[in-house]
């Protein structure tokens, strides 16, 4: 079997360590990205929430730039909130700081009861750039 071609941010938070897991992988070229949180380094979260989303949003920037991906290459995204109802107005406040122009990517967002202590989580599938491929 191949091994597994991991993308992983200049300073990667502690969970991916502590969790046993990769922050991005290369495949087919597509990168696909494990859903992220507004993590400080140790890996604990951001209370408040508004910058708990700008964080969490951050980290997956840096991994996909990390892969020399921007969010202009992200083609599938998918939300998760603890309280949809409560902080769906947050998350759009922040969202057209990062999200781009249109046409924007195809987008889920799922209400769950629990991200082990955050409140929000983004994850994204991304066409790699042209050379990027793995």
């Amino acid at each position: 079997m191949a091994k597994r071609d991991a993308v992983f941010p200049a300073n990667p938070h502690a969970l991916f360590a502590e969790h046993r897991y990769s922050p991005a992988i290369r495949a087919n070229g597509l990168l696909f990205v494990s859903g992220q949180v507004g993590a400080r380094q140790d890996g604990s979260p951001e209370p408040d929430l508004e910058a708990q989303i700008r964080l969490a949003f951050d980290n997956l920037i840096a991994i996909l730039d990390a892969a020399g991906c921007t969010f202009d290459d992200v083609i599938d995204t998918t939300l998760f909130l603890i309280d949809p109802e409560r902080d769906f107005e947050t998350l759009l406040k922040v969202m057209p700081d990062y999200w781009g122009e249109a046409p924007y990517p195809a987008l889920t967002g799922v209400g769950v009861n629990w991200l082990a202590g955050f409140r929000f989580e983004i994850k994204v599938i991304a066409r790699l750039p042209e050379g990027a491929e793995a």
